[in-house]
C-alpha cells in the first residue's frame, strides 16, 4: 500500500484502504451477562428443539381432541398441572383430563388445550360446548427451532434479543471481539479543559468529549481522554505511551500543514506509517490514517469540531465495526427535501435532519453549519449524506447516502 497524495482520494477510497490495513481484533470469551452490546465471533446453535417440549399457551384443560370429536363434552379432572411440573398422563380412560396452566407440558395423553373460558368446573368434573381441534393451545416441540439449528449468526452486535437466544441454549459464555481501548487525544496549546479558566484567546476542550461520548454510544466504551500541547517533546512522550498501551489512536488537530503541526512527524519517528493524508471532502479534508509498527490504527481528524465529528462517524466508527467483525448493515438512502448547490469538486458530507414524505420515504433537510467550527449547527440534526463529487447541483428528490450520528 502506498501513500496517496494530498486531497485526491475519494471518501469510498479512503474507507478501502483504512479496511484493507486495519487488522482483526482479537476474540475473547465474555460471561453472558457482560455481552450486551460486545460483538459475536461464533454462531449460536439450538442445543435441543424449541420448545423443547409440547407447551401449552393457555389456562384450560388438556384432552384428546379424538373423544371429544365422537361428541364427549363432560371430562373428569384427574390432576392439575402447573408450569414446571412433571406431566402427568391421561391414562386409559376417555373422559379424563388434566387442568393445566400456560408454560406447562403438555400431559400425556392429550393433544389440545380447552380454555377456560370455554369450561364450566363442577368438583371433579369439566363440562364444555367449546372446541377441542388438534393441537389448539399447543405449542408443539421444535416448531420454532430444531436441535442444532443455528438461530444467531456471527458478526452482530449482542442486543437482549440474542441474550434471550444464548440464555434459552445454554451459553453461559460468548466469544465475542476484544472491547478495544481507545485513546482520543486533542491537540493545541488554544485549549483548555471544561472546568478550567478560558481566557480570550482560549477555547474549551470539545472534542474528546464529544468523540468519546460517541464511541461509547457506539459500543466501544473504552475510551479515555488525553491533551497535548504543541510542544515537541510532550508529543514525543505521550504518543510512546499510547501507542504502547492503547489499541486505537484517534486524534483531533495538529496533522495539517501548519508550523506547530508537529504530529505527522513525530508519529513518523515511532514508526507509524501514514497510508494516506487527504481526503477530497468538505468537511474533513485533512483526515489522515496510519498504523504503527505493532498494528495500531491511528486516525488523525482534523481539530474542527464538525470536521472531526463526521470523520468519526463517516470512517472511524465503520472502522472499528470492521476490525471487530460486525457485519456491515446495507447503508440507508434518502431524497432530498430540497434542492442543494455544493460547487468546489469535492464529496459534500451535508448534516441533515430526516422526516417521513407523503409516501412513507426518508425525506432529509439540509441543515448547512456556519462553518465546521459550528459544533452547536448539529444540534437537531439526525445525521448526514454524501454527495458526489461528480456534480454540483442536487435537485429535490436526489436519493443519496446517509449515516446517523447515532
Amino acid at each position: 500500500m502506498c501513500a496517496k497524495l494530498w486531497a485526491v482520494l475519494t471518501p469510498a477510497g479512503a474507507e478501502a484502504l483504512i479496511f484493507e490495513a486495519i487488522p482483526l481484533f482479537h476474540r475473547e470469551d465474555c460471561a453472558i451477562a457482560e455481552a450486551h452490546g460486545r460483538i459475536l465471533r461464533t454462531e449460536l446453535r439450538a442445543d435441543r428443539d424449541l420448545p423443547p417440549f409440547d407447551r401449552v399457551t393457555m389456562d384450560g384443560f388438556a384432552v384428546r381432541s379424538a373423544v371429544f370429536a365422537r361428541g364427549l363434552r363432560k371430562f373428569h379432572v384427574i390432576a392439575t398441572q402447573a408450569a414446571g411440573m412433571r406431566p402427568f398422563s391421561l391414562g386409559a380412560g376417555e373422559d379424563a383430563c388434566v387442568e393445566v396452566m400456560t408454560g406447562a407440558v403438555l400431559p400425556e395423553g392429550a393433544d389440545c388445550v380447552i380454555p377456560y373460558e370455554e369450561a364450566e368446573r363442577d368438583g371433579e368434573w369439566m363440562s364444555t360446548d367449546g372446541m377441542a381441534e388438534p393441537g389448539r393451545n399447543v405449542h408443539r416441540r421444535g416448531s420454532d427451532h430444531k436441535a442444532k439449528d443455528v438461530i444467531v449468526r456471527a458478526g452482530v452486535r449482542l442486543t437482549g434479543r440474542e441474550i434471550a437466544v444464548a440464555a434459552s441454549c445454554g451459553y453461559p459464555a460468548l466469544t465475542v471481539t476484544h472491547s478495544p481501548k481507545v485513546a482520543v487525544v486533542s491537540t493545541g496549546d488554544e485549549l483548555v479543559d471544561v472546568d478550567g479558566q478560558v481566557a480570550a484567546h482560549q477555547i474549551r476542550r470539545s472534542n474528546d468529549h464529544a468523540l468519546r461520548a460517541a464511541l461509547i454510544a457506539s459500543g466501544y466504551p473504552k475510551a479515555d481522554r488525553f491533551h497535548m500541547r504543541d510542544v515537541r517533546h510532550e508529543i514525543e512522550h505521550m504518543l510512546w505511551h499510547i501507542l504502547a498501551e492503547y489499541d486505537v489512536l484517534l486524534i483531533t488537530g495538529g496533522v495539517s500543514k501548519g508550523k506547530f503541526d508537529f504530529l505527522p512527524t513525530e508519529l513518523g519517528r515511532q514508526g507509524v506509517k501514514k497510508i494516506f493524508q487527504g481526503v477530497a471532502q468538505r468537511p474533513g479534508k485533512p483526515f489522515w490514517f496510519g498504523l504503527s509498527g505493532r498494528q495500531t490504527p491511528v486516525f488523525a481528524l482534523p481539530g474542527n469540531p464538525v470536521s472531526a465529528y463526521t470523520c468519526l462517524h463517516r470512517y472511524v466508527l465503520p472502522a472499528l465495526d470492521h476490525a471487530g467483525g460486525l457485519v456491515p448493515r446495507p447503508l440507508t438512502h434518502v431524497a432530498l427535501a430540497e434542492p442543494v448547490v455544493f460547487k468546489p469538486s469535492l464529496a459534500c458530507l451535508l448534516p441533515v435532519s430526516l422526516s417521513s414524505g407523503p409516501r412513507a420515504e426518508l425525506m432529509a433537510t439540509p441543515v448547512p453549519v456556519n462553518s465546521s467550527g459550528d459544533f452547536a449547527g448539529l444540534i437537531g440534526t439526525d445525521g448526514f449524506i454524501e454527495l458526489s463529487a461528480v456534480e454540483s447541483e442536487f435537485p429535490a428528490g436526489y436519493i443519496a447516502p446517509y449515516r446517523p450520528w447515532a
